[in-house]
């Protein structure tokens, strides 16, 4: 397991105590940890397109 530190908007931090607060997730770690799995799972496709794409980039023009 790691953990990782982040800053995020108060408003949005805000929305992620509510969810907590109201019993939908145990704690902070679960819901971004859900939210971050759901992101990942339905942009995989998309991510690893881009992925792609960047390493084209650099193999082709070297890092910037």
């Amino acid at each position: 397991m790691k953990t990782v530190q982040t800053e995020i908007p108060d408003e949005l931090y805000g929305k992620v105590e509510s969810l907590v607060r109201e019993g939908r997730f145990k704690d902070e770690g679960e819901l971004l940890s859900t939210a971050l799995r759901r992101f990942l799972d339905t942009h995989r496709p998309e991510l690893m397109e881009k992925f792609i794409r960047d390493d084209m980039d650099w193999g082709l023009h070297g890092e910037e």
